[in-house]
């Protein structure tokens, strides 16, 4: 390595270290060597360290005899770790172990309180990789040298503790290989099982064998990852947020944090978050995506941090009344004292000295310590993923409640938030095995399916998603200006608009709606499939087509776009013409929540004061149904023929198709063979097969009807004319009914 030629300075250099956060540093020398880069030399530095930190360094330089004799190492980024909680020597996660005997970090604790235990299990020592081989020394804190390394900087790929393995990431790797947790519903569940009892069937059974499970300190990525890491108890039956999607270019660990010194980058959230000044403004933070009062104190305004809060508040109360109703002995917590809970044995509220580790856990209260334990150890829940801690409160008091006298008040709760954000439903979850949205799906099932069909007209394969977010609508999120689009086309092929001109705000706005909220199918979708097959023969080449959900721009444009089936020979309504200034989407609904402006409805509409009461509005003094009812709103015209379409649906299935159906609106595919004629759908009752042509119309129309919830006011008249016209094509009867005219 040393060149005869070459001349060598030692340069001694005094440096002072502060360390900050995750692990423990012992009083034992380490001696660290780094190769550093200076003009004209390479530079071989040499440390002992030992705490109080004092670093001496020796730096031999080689340099040319002609070049000059002094030279200065710096080593990158050095001042921002010092400061940082990876390089606090002094904090009881480097220093927890230094009275133990042996004094060394166990195989457990090392991979994240040191930095040989960091080394071991990434391999970057030589060793296999994924697991620590032996105990750490003690006397070291997160060193540069952790990440630093040709094996560390190429890691993408991190396992969580409930198995699920997460690829394709970059830097951000290093950071969730130890700020995942060290629990999950996994390890929850087998800590019930290994206790000899089922986490279902025995919920209140105590047993001194079930034990509190502690996820460990910020576990910030299992927050992130949600579901996809089930870090948190997730209950059977229940759906959860997957990874919190943020906006381009801020959505991993070291976009959002400095990675040296692990500060929140305040002045770059400053773009979009205009009041934040501090750190301790991001509690406050509430974007449009959260429009509901999730921990119902009626205060909507506050940020997700004081909705967890109060949540966690009210799960406490639960937890504190089962213990003692139903566990037999009352609970304390205390989040500074391990092992956190305790029996509350003056029944004071709070935790005292003498007050000893609660043991009388049953599963139920098991799950919900667990759930309560990891909304408090991260401490950027509210911005890693606060809709999923809010799941995961809002669940363990809903499970406690079922076994507790006086249950929490949960009727002004929240569990998930408007459809667009709901990230744990269907909508949004149905392709996680998949783990992809097809582009068939992905303009209106992903967050940037739609950016993506604006600006280059085509949908492809997206990442699943969790639910839209503030890019997928708005173009700048500077300024939150939206993005644009003139016309539509309509699976009818149809092209429209909701703009009246090129200035029509609203109209153009809501043409971003009607996007998505067009349905699949049309007139010409369903022609398409029957072609020309025999009305009323059954044939295998038929299949049921359903035009998917909420088609409300279908509806409204009536037979512009042709979303429902017109019948050849009939005439139908077109858009359906409201008054000026609620005529479009966004002006009858609120864009974010998506709720109906209703307070404005009742202006005109004098006896509306709920939503509720909108179904109760009718413009027209024609008995369409032909109940004898004119006062009844539209809602309940279509409601009746809805009823006698599905009435004549079964009896030409069961007459002309010679098999019995019977429909789910709440079960794919929807119509199914109702083998025992029961009318309703069983167990091993499987999809109607005996379609003919003319049964498939009016069991289009029929599912359109259903999966169009606001047809009655987006444009009820044009739904009852292609319910009215499909009874007669199934052979029904009308009689009594009146037809909606064009006139009316």
């Amino acid at each position: 390595m040393f060149h005869p030629n070459k001349r060598f300075y030692i340069v001694t250099v005094l440096l002072f270290v502060f360390i900050v956060a995750l692990a423990a540093c012992s009083q034992t020398p380490v001696e660290v060597t780094r190769v550093v880069e200076v003009p004209g030399a390479e530079v071989e530095v040499t440390r002992e360290v030992e705490v109080p930190v004092e670093v001496t360094r020796v730096v031999e330089v080689m340099v040319e005899p002609e070049a000059p004799v002094s030279a200065v190492s710096v080593v990158p980024f050095e001042e921002k770790w010092v400061a940082s909680a990876h390089a606090d020597v002094t904090a009881e996660a480097f220093n927890h172990w230094n009275e133990d005997d042996p004094k060394e970090v166990p195989v457990a604790c090392a991979k994240c309180h040191s930095t040989p235990g960091f080394q071991d299990f990434t391999g970057a020592d030589g060793s296999a990789a994924g697991v620590v081989d032996a105990a750490a020394p003690i006397g070291t804190v997160i060193e540069c040298q952790a990440c630093h390394n040709d094996i560390v900087i190429n890691m993408d790929t991190v396992i969580f503790p409930s198995g699920a393995e997460v690829s394709g990431l970059g830097a951000e790797a290093r950071c969730m290989t130890c700020h995942q947790g060290r629990a999950s519903t996994v390890q929850v569940n087998e800590g019930i099982v290994n206790a000899g009892l089922d986490p279902v069937a025995d919920l209140d059974t105590v047993s001194p064998d079930v034990g509190f499970t502690n996820i460990h300190y910020f576990a910030a990525a299992a927050t992130q990852y949600g579901t996809i890491a089930k870090g948190g108890y997730e209950y059977d039956g229940k759906a959860y947020d997957s990874k919190f999607d943020h906006v381009e270019g801020y959505n991993t660990c070291a976009s959002c944090h400095d990675p040296h010194s692990l500060e929140v980058k305040v002045d770059e959230c400053q773009a979009c978050h205009t009041d934040v000044e501090t750190v301790e403004d991001f509690a406050n933070i509430r974007m449009a995506g959260s429009l509901v009062d999730y921990n119902g104190n009626g205060d909507m305004e506050e940020g997700i941090y004081a909705e967890i809060e109060g949540l966690r508040e009210s799960l406490y109360q639960a937890m504190q009344a089962y213990a003692t109703e139903v566990a037999g002995a009352p609970i304390v917590y205390d989040q500074a004292s391990y092992p956190y809970f305790f029996t509350d044995t003056d029944n004071s509220g709070a935790f005292n000295e003498g007050d000893e580790r609660y043991a009388t856990w049953t599963p139920r209260l098991a799950k919900a310590a667990y759930n309560f334990q990891v909304s408090l150890k991260d401490p950027g829940r509210y911005a890693h993923g606060g809709k999923y801690i809010i799941q995961l409160l809002y669940d363990s008091m809903e499970d406690l409640n079922q076994a507790i006298s006086t249950p929490i008040d949960m009727s002004a709760m929240h569990r998930i938030d408007h459809g667009h954000f709901a990230g744990s439903e269907e909508a949004f979850r149905h392709w996680d095995e998949e783990g992809a949205v097809p582009g068939s799906c992905s303009r209106c099932h992903s967050a940037a399916g739609l950016p993506l069909f604006l600006e280059q007209g085509v949908t492809i394969n997206q990442p699943t998603a969790n639910g839209l977010n503030c890019a997928t609508c708005h173009a700048d999120l500077t300024t939150f200006e939206l993005r644009t689009s003139e016309t539509v086309k309509f699976p009818s092929g149809a092209t429209v608009s909701l703009a009246a001109d090129e200035n029509d705000e609203a109209g153009l706005k809501s043409n971003l709606c009607i996007n998505c909220h067009q349905g699949r199918e049309s007139t010409v979708s369903v022609n398409a499939a029957l072609k020309d097959l025999e009305p009323n023969t059954v044939s295998d080449q038929i299949r049921f087509r359903n035009v998917h959900y909420f088609a409300a721009a279908a509806t409204l444009f009536g037979t512009e776009v042709k979303g429902a089936y017109e019948y050849d020979g009939q005439e139908y309504l077109g858009r359906n013409e409201h008054v000026g200034a609620f005529n479009t989407c966004v002006e009858c609904h609120n864009a974010h929540a998506l709720e109906v402006e209703y307070v404005e409805c009742a202006e005109c509409h004098e006896n509306v004061q709920t939503p509720e009461d909108l179904k109760a509005i009718r413009v027209s003094e024609i008995d369409f149904d032909g109940d004898g009812d004119v006062t009844e709103g539209i809602y309940g015209e279509i409601a009746t023929v809805n009823e006698v379409l599905y009435a004549a649906i079964q009896a030409y299935a069961l007459n002309t198709a010679g098999a019995a159906i019977v429909y789910n609106p709440n079960s794919y595919p929807y119509f199914f063979a109702d083998a025992n004629g029961n009318g309703t759908v069983d167990e091993g009752e499987g999809a109607f097969a005996s379609w003919t042509p003319e049964l498939l119309k009016a069991a289009y129309n029929y599912q359109y009807a259903q999966k169009d919830p606001g047809a009655y006011a987006h444009n009820g008249q044009y739904v009852l004319q292609i319910l009215m016209d499909s009874i007669n094509g199934v052979g029904g009867s009308t009689d009594g009914m009146t037809r909606p005219s064009l006139a009316e």
